[in-house]
């Protein structure tokens, strides 16, 4: 698989950073929608698609340049090469997460509405992210011989970029109903917290590039549990909520 899209003069362009940009932009227009059928300022959607692509591309920068320390030490002008690829997505939700804390908190606005509106398009930019990471080759699964199996490099492996994407998928869909039906706000994160956690936890047993691990499991799984327990307390405190929305 080649990485590179297209060039402009001597420069590549590599799809990873091309299916990034795409994930943001669809997200932006998520938000954008749902801003304006629920009457927010003009520009909303604009300006919280800002917080959380600047707070999340430095979450997940952070998180793999921790997780790569060594390399980049060696190599310190890498750290701005992430059109090459090189961001951790839970890194991304941490930092995103603060982000939108911080947005709702400037804009004096209720911090779960805010949360579930940025959420809802959370796994639709993520799904295209993971197209970038199966364009780029790398986030690649196990070695394997079943037949729908995807030749990686220089043998067949699962395609946990692809499955990954269809999960975020129907997540988006599901968060979109419920978002629409939802009489307390929280519900959507909290869904979210509930289900993507679980399916990231499940494919980490494909994963074939290296994980780090601690305890037995890696560290995403980890991450995944401590997020599936928030989802299920957050799900049970506003179960128990009879206060309309704000």
């Amino acid at each position: 698989m080649d990485p590179v899209c297209f060039y402009i003069g001597s420069r590549p362009i590599y799809w990873y950073g091309v299916f990034v940009a795409l994930g943001f932009l669809a997200a932006v227009t998520h938000w954008t929608f749902i801003a304006r059928r629920e009457k927010r300022p003009e520009g909303f959607g604009s300006e919280l698609g800002f917080w959380v692509m600047l707070s999340g591309i430095l979450g997940a920068r952070v998180a793999y340049i921790l997780a790569n320390l060594d390399y980049f030490r060696d190599a310190p002008l890498e750290i701005l090469r992430i059109d090459r690829g090189g961001l951790i997505y839970y890194g991304g939700f941490i930092g995103a997460a603060l982000g939108i804390i911080l947005f709702a908190r400037l804009r004096k606005l209720p911090l779960l509405s805010i949360a579930d509106l940025a959420v809802s398009a959370l796994p639709l930019g993520h799904a295209l992210g993971r197209l970038g990471c199966f364009m780029n080759g790398c986030c690649y699964g196990l070695a394997t011989t079943c037949r729908w199996a995807i030749f990686n490099a220089d043998d067949y492996r699962y395609p946990v970029q692809l499955i990954e994407a269809a999960l975020n998928i129907g997540v988006y869909l599901l968060l979109l109903r419920i978002y629409r039906r939802r009489k307390t706000n929280g519900m959507v994160l909290a869904t979210y917290l509930m289900t993507y956690p679980v399916g990231r936890f499940l494919l980490e047993y494909l994963r074939g590039d290296q994980r780090m691990r601690w305890s037995g499991l890696d560290i995403a799984q980890e991450v995944s549990v401590v997020l599936f327990i928030t989802g299920v307390i957050l799900w049970l405190v506003l179960r128990r909520r009879k206060a309309p929305n704000p």
